[in-house]
Order: structure tokens, then C-alpha cells, then sequence
């Protein structure tokens, strides 16, 4: 066989291998950004958004440094994830509004499936002491979170990680504009929501849509067996939804 030919059919399998390779890559990269998501959702709703990076990737089983690629700061993080639960949290309660039965039936249901997934815990702090003001532009800000430290100060983290960190912040301010634009859309809709069901005379007249955030965002002490657990996270939910309901009914 000609050397060229040799040469051209070695080239051929070079280059299968080579994208094989990369194909293999880009698996391995969607499965580790999956446990990142997954552990982070587990360790912020346990331990709130000041827990560590560092804990993240332990409970996901990859290197802090792999958070970081996907993640070039925790603020970006938690802003990802606390847009992910306003976006879940608005869908209930746009099926809540689309739901003809009784509005208080429709409120307390919304309440109890929010606080049973456990959103309240990883929605934008500022959210819980938001109103939702004639239109629709919360006055607070969203996503300020404390930032852990940087990428690059991670420890045995190469070079361009800190280049990816820097470039990570120039698209900050525009993540945080979506989480900014996810916030009124999520206040608008349970704002119609408790206006309808003050209005059936179903709800007291002083309840706001923060106290529903805060309501939802409730949870009693930790206990070690989960039967009792969920019995008082059953019993909490329930006395709040009685103090919010017109009459104490």
C-alpha cells in the first residue's frame, strides 16, 4: 500500500479516536454538571446559600475545580439554582390561577405543593421580603449573595480558571437582570392569586404576597426520624394556612 494511503487511513482512525474522545468528553461533562446541579439543590436546601463550594462538590463526587469550570464564582451558582426554583414556583402557581375551583382551595394548594418541594429554601433571599408594588418591579435587588471566594483561589486550580472567573463576571449582570425579570413575573402571578381569593372573602385582608413567600419558606427544627419530620412539617403548614385564611377557618 502507498505511503499516502497509509498515511491517510492512520489520519482516518486519528481522528475517529479523536472525536470519540470528544464525544466521551462532552457525556462526561453533562453528567458531572447534572450531580453538580443535584448537590448543590441538596446542600443549599439543607444548609442554606451560605454553605461552602467545597461541600457541593464533595456530595456531587467531583473536584472543586470542576464546579468552578461550570461556575466560575458561587454567586453564579446560586443564582442558577435560585432561578431554577422561581421558575418551578411561578409554573404552580400559574396552574393554581388556571384551576376553577375555589380560590382558597387553589391558594392552599399552591402553598402546600411549594412548601412540600422544599422551593422556599432556595428562592432568592430578597424574595421573601418583597411586595409586589403597582408594576410589577420589586424594589429590592435579586441574586446578592456573599461570595465564597473566587476561582482562581481555589487550591491546585489551573491558570485559566481565573480568566474564565473574570469572564464569568461580565455576563453576571445579565443572569442577574433574568433572575431580576423571573422575580416580578413569579410576584405577579401569586399577586393575582392572593387577589383572588381575597376577593371570594377567602383570605384576610392584610395577608401579602411576601407572607406567602415567608409561609412557604417555613420549616420546623431538623429531626433525625423522618416520619416525624414530615408530621410537623404537615402541622406547621397547616396552622400558617389557618392563620392566613379569613376568619382562622
Amino acid at each position: 500500500m502507498p505511503s499516502s494511503v497509509k498515511r491517510s487511513h492512520a489520519e482516518g482512525r486519528a481522528g475517529s479516536a479523536g472525536t470519540k474522545a470528544q464525544g466521551s468528553l462532552r457525556v462526561d461533562a453533562q453528567r458531572n454538571l447534572r450531580h453538580v446541579l443535584s448537590a448543590a439543590r441538596d446542600v443549599f436546601g439543607e444548609q442554606g446559600y451560605g454553605a461552602p463550594m467545597e461541600e457541593v462538590a464533595r456530595r456531587a463526587r467531583v473536584g472543586v475545580g470542576t464546579v468552578y469550570r461550570r461556575f466560575p464564582n458561587k454567586e453564579a451558582l446560586v443564582q442558577h439554582i435560585a432561578a431554577e426554583e422561581t421558575r418551578r414556583l411561578t409554573d404552580r402557581a400559574l396552574e393554581a390561577l388556571a384551576w376553577d375551583g375555589e380560590p382558597w382551595s387553589a391558594l392552599a394548594g399552591f402553598v402546600e405543593r411549594s412548601a412540600a418541594s422544599g422551593a422556599g429554601r432556595l428562592l432568592p433571599p430578597e424574595l421573601l421580603a418583597e411586595q409586589a408594588p403597582a408594576g410589577g418591579h420589586p424594589a429590592g435587588s435579586w441574586g446578592r449573595v456573599p461570595q465564597q471566594r473566587g476561582a482562581a483561589a481555589v487550591q491546585g486550580e489551573a491558570p485559566s480558571a481565573a480568566a474564565a472567573s473574570v469572564a464569568g463576571a461580565s455576563s453576571g449582570a445579565a443572569a442577574a437582570e433574568d433572575g431580576r425579570a423571573g422575580t416580578r413575573e413569579l410576584l405577579s402571578v401569586v399577586g393575582e392569586l392572593v387577589e383572588r381569593t381575597r376577593a371570594a372573602g377567602e383570605l384576610r385582608a392584610d395577608v401579602t404576597v411576601a407572607d406567602l413567600m415567608l409561609v412557604i419558606a417555613t420549616t420546623p427544627p431538623r429531626f433525625d426520624d423522618a416520619a416525624r419530620q414530615t408530621a410537623a412539617e404537615s402541622r406547621l403548614l397547616q396552622l400558617l394556612l389557618q392563620g392566613l385564611r379569613a376568619g382562622g377557618r
